[in-house]
């Protein structure tokens, strides 16, 4: 009985082994590009270190965290992001649900009305730029040339601070593909009995919306919101590549400042307290979400 047991635990031994040697190259992957960088981004948040020196990072404390609260350029960028992601979030869920259903509806043409709505997805951000560059154009643009149209002189879309933000909020809708993707998959998970028992019920399509899509969509409405509070807290290709942070820093993002302290200035330890600050922003968020999430989201059979 005891050679029976030995023999077993020698196998299960072996086993372990073989499924550590299998998961090896994950673990030491995020030792190496995660866990490790994280670790040193937060200790260098805590110094004075220029990559370009050799005397390498100086601890200097809170020093940084203290500078922050005294630099009207951080609060610039964080007020420029707090407003984009107050409109750019909510205007991409509402247009990415209602696209969904619409390309959700039995009719011709589904697959290519589909296709045409998740392609801009799959432009590259930096092609993505350059095509919306020409649409803002003042001179040689799309958009001003269907206003003059109509009579109607269109303004410097990226060259005046009143427009420069609500032009990137507005080409924050074109990349919504994925996000409709979602939601299409969502409502293919809404049972069809529901929707036929309201039905019978007399509700209208604007009441089986209200009581029966959304409730049951809730968890891939809430889903899609994460997502979108981190990917706008993280904007930074789309105003390097159209403004350059400009006209008059009514473009400049939080993640764009953290560039220019990193690879710019070289204070990669201001860079460091920035980042840290932008993780903090990002889990409070995230946590207020999921919080008030018990109260909104509904998942079935609870």
């Amino acid at each position: 009985m005891a050679n029976k047991l030995q023999a077993s635990s020698g196998a299960s031994s072996r086993q372990n082994i073989k499924g550590y040697a299998f998961i090896s190259p994950w673990i030491l992957g995020f030792i190496a590009f995660l866990l490790l960088p994280i670790a040193m981004s937060i200790y260098y948040s805590f110094c004075d270190f220029n990559p370009l020196v050799k005397s390498g990072p100086l601890f200097i404390g809170t020093a940084n965290f203290q500078d922050l609260a005294h630099d009207p350029i951080f609060w610039k960028a964080l007020r420029n992001t707090f407003w984009y992601a107050a409109i750019a979030v909510p205007s991409s869920l509402v247009v990415s649900l209602g696209l969904a259903l619409l390309l959700n509806m039995r009719i011709p043409g589904q697959p290519v009305f589909r296709t045409i709505i998740f392609l801009p997805s799959l432009v590259p951000t930096i092609a993505s730029a350059m095509l919306w560059l020409w649409i803002y154009n003042s001179r040689y643009g799309l958009l001003d040339a269907m206003l003059d149209r109509i009579g109607i002189t269109g303004p410097g879309w990226l060259t005046t601070t009143e427009w420069a933000m609500p032009s990137l909020m507005f080409m924050s809708l074109w990349g919504v593909g994925y996000t409709v993707v979602i939601f299409i998959a969502g409502l293919q998970d809404v049972p069809r009995e529901l929707y036929e028992s309201a039905e019978i019920d007399g509700a209208s399509s604007i009441r089986r919306l209200w009581h029966v899509t959304l409730p049951l969509l809730s968890p891939v409405i809430f889903f899609n919101l994460i997502m979108a509070i981190i990917g706008t807290f993280q904007v930074f290709a789309t105003p390097y590549a159209m403004t350059q942070g400009g006209p008059d820093r009514a473009t400049y993002f939080y993640t764009y400042y953290i560039f220019d302290n990193a690879f710019t200035n070289n204070k990669m330890g201001y860079a460091c307290a920035l980042g840290l600050i932008q993780l903090v922003i990002i889990l409070a968020l995230t946590g207020i979400a999921t919080w008030s999430s018990k109260r909104w989201v509904h998942y079935q059979g609870r």
